[in-house]
């Protein structure tokens, strides 16, 4: 039974959040455990319903899981590792799946992948992944699932089809056991992938990333390591940017600033009032108004497609049009038809543009979220509009935010989880 959230808006917030470890990260760091035989710890593992599915998974391919959701580490022991076939009910339900190709030919040269799910946000062909296992040597045939032969794996270099994260992880942990050298030229540079390097590293793994390219000398074995996840650099941005809408002032703790130098400079096109240190950031009352302005995703380091729609909601409170520009994904402007419902002055010019024109006067209504991304839009936009808001399908939410309306209550927020059958009766 779908979940949905009973926003009643219009309220100051204030207080502190404490920023969760990186979704995107969790995905490759769990394939990567999988590719050694020593027990791997993952600290500051987030508790959300994308990693539950994912822990599920290497439980069913024989791994052995210890997860203390006190203390948010997550131990993985892939000694007995029996199966190179990830279920496929579970792939269904999550894209990050597919990362588990890499870890499971890295080490048992063979997979067998479900065709992944995830957010309906547009078209996300594996042709990458595939074209980066066949430059390494694999043979690839597909039917109900796609068979991974990696019993020829071998170090070779290569440019990548396109910079696509998950497709550069599958690289990554494809290589890093195979003989050999390879340098793969054209790949993504984003924090994950970063945080993939690193944790390798500390496996014993002989990697090293270049401006331009990332080069890898396999090595004949990896061992086990504890490595502590970055906090999530998407939520980050979605809190600092609920802030910033509800014109509150609001602390999050926790980040991790070398990542965030593209989040910083549009929340200063915008005229967002924040300062930040080491290990946290104050978002502060504005003393004036917001700035329209462009935003735009782009390739590591500039602003990442995941952080474009929370400046989407922030863009109804600007003065001015601002011009969203989604160019990766061609579903992911749904959300834009659900502000208009809230009383948001905004078109579709594309399925990859959209003007917003603000500042606007939004008014609570029933919305519904259609995925995770576009989810957190309608929360902040809820959060900012006079009334009360009903999003359903907050299920998406839960795939990436962490226990999200009791963290938003304890800064004030009057937001309220309901079933479907609670919701008629509210």
């Amino acid at each position: 039974m779908s979940d949905s959230f009973i926003i009643h808006g219009g309220k100051p917030l204030g207080g502190e959040v404490v920023i969760s470890g990186s979704k995107n990260s969790s995905f490759p760091l769990i394939a990567a455990c999988l590719m050694t035989d020593e027990p791997c710890v993952l600290e500051n593992m987030p508790l959300i319903q994308d990693v539950v599915v994912m822990v599920e998974m290497v439980k069913k391919l024989g791994a052995r899981v210890e997860w203390d959701q006190k203390t948010r580490e997550l131990m993985i022991d892939a000694k007995a590792l029996s199966s190179c076939s990830p279920d496929a009910a579970l792939s269904r339900k999550l894209r990050g799946s597919i990362v588990l190709a890499g870890g499971l030919l890295g080490r048992l040269r063979r997979a067998e992948i479900p065709y992944p799910g995830g957010d309906a946000i547009g078209a996300r062909p594996l042709t990458a992944h595939f074209r980066a296992f066949e430059e390494l040597g694999a043979v690839i045939r597909e039917g109900e699932v796609i068979e991974i032969d990696g019993s020829a794996l071998a170090g070779k270099s290569f440019f990548m089809e396109e910079p696509s994260a998950t497709a550069t992880e599958n690289a990554i942990l494809s290589a890093v056991l195979a003989p050999g050298k390879t340098v793969i030229a054209l790949a993504d540079f984003a924090p994950p992938i970063q945080e993939l390097i690193s944790c390798l590293k500390t496996m014993g793994a002989d990697i090293r990333m270049h401006d331009l390219h990332i080069e890898i000398n396999g090595v004949k074995r990896l061992h086990g390591t504890r490595y502590r996840i970055n906090p999530d650099e998407i939520e980050i941005s979605s809190f600092a940017v609920l802030a910033a809408a509800t014109r509150s002032e609001v602390l999050l703790s926790g980040i991790a600033p070398q990542y965030l130098d593209p989040v910083f400079l549009q929340l200063q096109k915008m005229g967002v009032a924040f300062e930040h240190g080491a290990a946290d950031m104050k978002i502060m009352k504005p003393t004036s108004g917001y700035k329209s302005f462009r935003i735009q995703s782009g390739l590591y380091p500039k602003l990442m497609p995941d952080h474009v729609p929370q400046f989407a909601a922030l863009a109804t409170q600007a003065e001015g049009t601002s011009l969203v520009h989604e160019w990766m994904y061609e579903n992911r402007l749904r959300y834009i038809p659900e502000l208009q419902k809230m009383g948001a002055t905004c078109e579709i010019l594309d399925p990859h543009r959209a003007l917003i024109t603000g500042p606007a006067v939004l008014a609570g209504c029933e919305v519904e979220s259609f995925d995770l991304r576009a989810g957190m839009v309608l929360v902040i936009a809820a959060l900012v509009a006079n009334g009360r808001s009903t999003i359903s399908n907050v299920g998406h939410i839960d795939r990436g935010y962490e226990r999200i309306e009791e963290r938003l209550r304890q800064i004030g927020a009057d937001i309220e989880r309901v079933t479907k059958h609670e919701s008629r009766s509210t």
